[in-house]
């Protein structure tokens, strides 16, 4: 079995998408997911999130629909956007976090549009997992210490966006990698060409003032 990591934060429709597409990989690829802070990742890079960028967010929204609309995928995007992932992120850990407690969330945000961290979506999603006290579940402080150690990890591991997988040290950013992340279980080597080790310690040409 070869053993992969995916880095994910409900906030991103991204993953929602990724997910879907998941008894497509190999069935020897052992994925274990990993809810992290977005907001986290997007701070500690310097960088805006992509629905902070008005053209950005018109498109990327239009981009979620028409690739769910693509995979016969149900999707509906939540009343608001973005909103507070914690609610639903701590729950989905307090239930123990596994792949069917991900989708079960997922379901309800984008599957049934609901609003994740209303009082409404927030019963929703706890009663999707199982949870009969959603207040308590996510005031637990081991789900509290998950959440910020599983995004120190992603940190360190050079995470820089969600939906990714991390296969080796390697990082898969979105869905549209998921292709190279198959080539790259195929072939080990293939970031050890003498082009691949080039392009990849490349001196900055230009540095932009921020």
């Amino acid at each position: 079995m070869t053993k992969a990591n995916w880095y994910f934060d409900f906030i991103s429709p991204f993953a929602y998408l990724q997910l879907a597409r998941f008894p497509q990989l190999p069935a020897d690829l052992e994925i274990t997911p990993v809810p992290v802070v977005f907001s986290a990742l997007l701070k500690h890079w310097g960088q805006l999130g992509p629905a902070e960028i008005p053209p950005k967010r018109r498109f990327v929204y239009r981009f979620f629909q028409w690739n769910a609309d693509q995979l016969g995928l149900p999707f509906a995007m939540p009343p608001r956007h973005p909103y507070n992932p914690l609610p639903p992120l701590r729950l989905c850990l307090a239930a123990g976090g596994q792949i069917d407690h991900v989708r079960a969330v997922f379901d309800v945000i984008y599957g049934n549009g609901v609003q994740p961290d209303a009082p409404e979506g927030l019963q929703a999603i706890a009663t999707a997992l199982g949870i009969s006290d959603p207040e308590v579940a996510m005031a637990e402080g081991r789900v509290k210490d998950a959440l910020r150690a599983n995004t120190e990890t992603a940190i360190a591991e050079g995470v820089f966006g969600v939906p990714s997988f991390v296969v080796g040290g390697e990082v898969f950013w979105g869905g549209d990698a998921t292709g190279m992340m198959l080539d790259y279980l195929d072939n080990p080597a293939l970031f050890e060409t003498s082009e691949m080790k080039r392009i990849s310690q490349m001196p900055m040409g230009l540095v932009r003032a921020k």
